[in-house]
């Protein structure tokens, strides 16, 4: 039955100032949630979903209002929305939470999913090796360092964060769908299961391609790919994980 399964799907970035059209973006986006409605047991958004947001205390960042109203039909109809946070979305609060009624996940996620059991993960904290980029996470997510942004006003954060990210893209590495055995996830994925030998699936974003390979007999590896080129999507019935594209 279509209400046995489990949808995954990560790195939408909308609102993304390099995505051409972000209206047209955030309408297939919001479609394609709306159609899961009576459909699915769970969705699982595995992080970026927006390019850049940060909650502040007593105003709304604009944008995004059919994306949130999507969501909010999903949970409103007794369909839980696991929002797990990436490095693009890290500071999301109370706000989402309350208003829309996601069930925020500040990290990695190992859990039962239709009788099976996954660890779900962004992917930038198992699989980026780089120490520079791990004290920067150190930073983002640092108390004191959040209420010092929040205290600069967003005519100033806002775009500096969207011309980060827009920088970080052009000069980024483009990532292979063929993992080397030394690949950092690979390696995580082994050594967690070594220590959780009933983990049967590893499911990641944020590399923005396509992988899905065995790690071990009875444990696969998956990254989701992307929703904003590639426009894919996971599906697990109970029995198979597959990818599938948003038409």
């Amino acid at each position: 039955m279509d209400q046995e399964k489990a949808y995954f799907i990560s790195d939408l970035h909308l609102g993304a100032q390099w995505i051409a059209d972000n209206r047209a973006h955030e309408l297939a986006i919001a479609e394609w949630i709306r159609s899961l409605a009576g459909k699915a047991s769970a969705l699982y958004i595995l992080g970026d979903a927006i390019d850049y947001w940060y909650e502040y205390r007593t105003v709304v960042p604009r944008g995004f209002v059919r994306f949130f109203a999507a969501i909010a039909s999903l949970t409103d109809a007794g369909t839980p929305v696991y929002w797990l946070k990436g490095n693009h979305d890290i500071w999301i609060f109370d706000y989402l939470p309350r208003e829309i009624g996601v069930k925020v996940i500040d990290g990695p996620l190992h859990t039962r999913i239709l009788g099976h059991t996954f660890y779900l993960e962004h992917g930038d904290l198992s699989g980026e090796p780089r120490p520079s980029y791990r004290r920067m996470q150190r930073i983002f997510r640092n108390p004191t360092a959040q209420r010092l942004f929040a205290a600069i006003h967003p005519r100033w954060t806002v775009g500096f964060a969207h011309r980060w990210s827009s920088h970080s893209r052009r000069n980024g590495k483009e990532a292979s769908d063929r993992l080397s055995d030394n690949d950092q996830l690979i390696t995580f994925a082994k050594n967690y299961l070594a220590m959780h030998p009933d983990t049967e699936y590893f499911v990641f974003g944020h590399r923005h391609v396509v992988v899905d390979t065995d790690i071990a007999p009875g444990c696969r590896l998956v990254i989701l790919g992307e929703g904003f080129r590639l426009m894919t999507y996971g599906v697990f019935d109970g029995n198979s994980f597959e990818i599938h594209k948003i038409k």
